[in-house]
């Protein structure tokens, strides 16, 4: 499993090189934002994609070809499944995440903290019912940065099992202590899937919090 770490801000203003390694249908999809950063963003975050799927497929960037689940999952398409790469990416803010594997489903989250959330009415609407208990246990001054740690794990999880928010985010609970490596805590009404996933807190840089989930027990992660 491999982690990757890009800063969006710093190759925003490259453009012009990204929009040319990206499909028409990705240059389509960046000229329909409205503010140009995000444009700048969206471009510069599928470009790098782009780069690193193709140093290991060992193709053209700009032919690097995807799918997309009914969840708008991408994945490689066919002509690439030989080698087995599985992915996901994640950002926000000024970043962007790239997770890496070889025929397992992953799932990434990177989420950047902001004080302006309205923390526990969120909560109150999307935790589940043990987190929404460890959050109001903790110091008025650690609930911000617990709520993004347990909003990036969610994210992640469901992303890995591919069901997005059609699995409601009830039915599974995960912890919000820092730095956890099995942060997935229990899942209803099957029990015993909690086991088939590791679910763990990422390194993402100051200001951010990330999380990254995987099938099975025995994966390790380099960046």
């Amino acid at each position: 499993m491999q982690l990757w770490r890009a800063d969006l801000d710093v190759l925003a203003p490259h453009e012009p090189r990204w929009q040319q390694i990206l499909s028409a249908d990705e240059q389509k999809r960046a000229a329909r934002f409205h503010f140009a950063k995000d444009r700048q963003h969206f471009s510069a975050a599928r470009a790098i994609l782009r780069m690193i799927l193709g140093s290991y497929l060992d193709v053209d960037p700009a032919k690097v070809d995807f799918l997309y689940s009914q969840k708008e999952k991408p994945y490689l398409a066919v002509r690439h499944a030989e080698k087995g790469i599985t992915f996901n990416v994640s950002h926000s803010g000024g970043i962007a995440l790239y997770a890496f594997a070889r025929r397992m489903e992953i799932g990434l989250d990177v989420e950047c903290i902001s004080r302006e959330v309205e923390v526990e009415s969120i909560a109150r609407r999307f935790f589940s019912q043990c987190e929404q208990q460890q959050l109001l246990k903790l110091p008025a001054s650690e609930r911000v940065e617990a709520f993004f740690r347990c909003w990036t794990r969610k994210e992640a999880y469901i992303k890995a099992t591919g069901d997005g928010l059609s699995l409601p985010l009830s039915q599974f609970d995960v912890s919000l202590q820092p730095d956890d490596k099995d942060a997935l805590m229990a899942t209803r009404p099957e029990s015993a899937e909690a086991k088939r996933w590791l679910l763990c807190e990422v390194p993402a840089g100051a200001g951010y919090v990330a999380a990254l989930c995987a099938r099975g027990r025995t994966w390790k992660l380099t960046s």
